[in-house]
């Protein structure tokens, strides 16, 4: 897996997972570059001089200032982990019901760090898997929240229910988001781009909620819609 950008690659830094090497542009002297290089030695990662032509051929993003990681791929969590990490507090789980974009679901999981949720729940089917584009997208916030992938959702309901957990969809039809309780041990279901919440999956939750809409076009982007409910749940529980 490549992690592309100096900010990425200081949070892959922040975690224990192994560096294979780091690509670095041989003509770089500004001070941000040199400072990176330098963290890079002491933690005596690998570090490989390359002409710029050989960092544009491996770069994906074009925007990855000069260093490229190289590392293993991404290791999943079982729910099981995400749980066992929760249990002493209110936990506070997203499980998301096929998001295909890679993009939508770097997004996601990075307002999902910055949010402090315990633990993101994708399906081994019909769901983008976590990739390199993921990565990039999410900023290294893929190095500090647990992602489990799970063979079958709809079990995965009704283990969270089984360790006390309340299942709340995000849906249009709903209950209004700002009424409705998100405190205590939940978990926010987000439904695909196009398909929004499977009919079985929603008729597994406590309830449904929606975020008022008062413009003409009556939808959110996957990963916007995302954001604003996890930061309604946040608000409440921090009152």
């Amino acid at each position: 897996m490549k992690v592309e950008g100096r900010n990425a690659i200081y949070e892959l830094l922040k975690t224990d997972k192994e560096i294979d090497k780091v690509l670095v542009r041989r003509d770089l002297i500004d001070d941000a570059s040199k400072r990176l290089i330098n963290v890079l030695k002491s933690h005596k990662v690998k570090i490989q001089a390359v002409d710029k032509f050989v960092i544009d051929k491996e770069s994906e993003s074009k925007r990855n200032q000069g260093f490229i990681a190289f590392t293993s791929d991404y290791k999943y969590f079982d729910l099981e982990d995400i749980i066992e990490a929760a249990k002493d507090k209110d936990g506070f789980i997203l499980m998301l019901n096929e998001i295909l974009d890679p993009h939508n679901l770097g997004s996601i999981i990075r307002v999902a760090e910055c949010a402090g949720v315990d633990g993101v729940v994708i399906s081994k089917d019909r769901s983008a898997s976590v990739n390199d584009t993921v990565m990039r997208i999410s900023e290294g916030a893929l190095n500090h929240v647990k992602v489990a992938r799970v063979v079958n959702i709809n079990a995965a309901i009704e283990k969270l229910k089984e360790n006390g957990y309340w299942i709340y969809g995000a849906e249009l039809g709903g209950g209004d988001i700002y009424k409705t309780d998100l405190t205590g041990k939940i978990c926010l279901i987000i439904g695909g781009e196009d398909s929004g919440v499977k009919r079985l999956t929603k008729s597994k939750c406590d309830g449904i909620v929606s975020i008022p809409m008062f413009g003409k076009v009556n939808s959110l982007n996957a990963s916007v819609a995302c954001g604003i409910a996890i930061y309604e749940a946040v608000r409440q529980r921090n009152l």
